[in-house]
């Protein structure tokens, strides 16, 4: 299981038969997706967890991107408290379920260079960013704005650096485009080190322009505004449904190398689909055998397949306190 990719395709296999459901078109557009990390618990002797800051525990990552249409369609494990922005891109290729246009991430997900990366990769990554009325505007010298957006504008020139690296950086896009090199490694050792190197010079000034288009959009237009907020919100929300479904810690005999850690994470994300799979097939019996005329597509988009409380995860069973008395009664009487 570990080697020879059966989590992966069972998984892919269930995310596809639920996004084939009719009440699937209803919750999305099908083309954008999300991508965050949630950390699992585990021991402090495994070589792979760090120590989460809010919890303050030992805990390994999981990333996973989550399609608008509630599907968990890729996992990967990572490093806690590093930047996300290469393994963002690497699921959005690696991915089969889905031909996604825009991906969402949060501040760790996102990097001037990797959001560069992503529109010549044919993808748009809209961040949510932290702190976001300390952000800048980047534009050309020879752009003129109003007065009052002046403050907010900072002008940036195309060096002779980023003349030089544009050819090195579409030579860098080709080669992710036909897999020969790891977007995670690559957008890793173009972080904020390799400050002066041509390609990172062009990549991260296309980044900034393209930020600023982004923002410009995200500011002035509420519906796409709340479109990001959105499809980052289901994310958080099958995080939760993983967290019911994982218990306790991953101990040391479970993730000695990176398989098993791989494999951990891909056994979380198949039961986390088939949860999900099984609530959507039991709503759309519902839709078919009342009709579609009762429920409303727009009272339909806003009902999540991630509820879990009428299922039993763990295969405890609980009795009320009145059948524990009745056993105790019944018992002395035999005795």
């Amino acid at each position: 299981m570990e080697d020879n990719g059966h989590l992966r395709a069972a998984s892919d296999a269930v995310a596809a038969e639920m996004l084939a459901t009719p009440l699937a078109v209803h919750w999305g557009s099908g083309v954008a997706a999300s991508a965050d990390m949630m950390s699992l618990d585990a021991t402090r002797r495994l070589w792979l967890s760090r120590i989460e800051p809010r919890r303050r525990v030992p805990a390994i990552g999981t990333y996973t991107h989550i399609s608008d249409r509630w599907a968990v369609i890729y996992d990967q494990p990572v490093l806690l408290n590093e930047r996300q922005a290469g393994v963002a891109i690497e699921g959005a290729l690696k991915q089969n379920i889905i031909a996604i246009q825009r991906l969402a991430v949060d501040t760790h997900g996102f990097t001037h260079f990797a959001m560069a990366a992503a529109k010549l990769l044919g993808l748009d990554l809209a961040p949510r960013l932290a702190d976001l009325a300390s952000r800048k505007l980047f534009l050309p010298h020879d752009v003129s704005v109003p007065a009052s957006l002046e403050p907010m504008v900072e002008r940036v020139g195309v060096s002779r650096a980023a003349r030089e690296g544009w050819d090195g950086l579409l030579h860098l896009i080709l080669s992710l485009e036909n897999g020969h090199g790891s977007a995670a490694t690559i957008i890793a050792r173009h972080g904020s080190a390799a400050k002066g190197m041509p390609v990172y010079e062009a990549g991260t000034l296309l980044g900034k322009v393209l930020r600023s288009l982004f923002l410009l959009d995200y500011l002035v237009k509420p519906v796409f505004r709340r479109e990001v907020h959105r499809v980052l919100g289901q994310g958080e929300s099958v995080h939760q449904l993983q967290r019911a479904i994982f218990a306790g810690r991953i101990e040391a005999k479970h993730a000695r190398n990176f398989r098993e850690v791989a494999a951990t994470s891909g056994a979380l994300t198949l039961l986390t689909n088939i949860v999900m799979a099984w609530n959507t097939a039991a709503m759309q019996k519902v839709v078919d055998r009342e009709g579609a005329d009762r429920f409303p597509a727009e009272h339909l988009g806003h009902i999540a397949p991630v509820a879990f409380r009428h299922i039993n995860m763990h295969g405890k069973l609980h009795f009320p306190i009145e059948r524990y008395a009745g056993f105790a009664v019944a018992g002395r009487r035999r005795a």
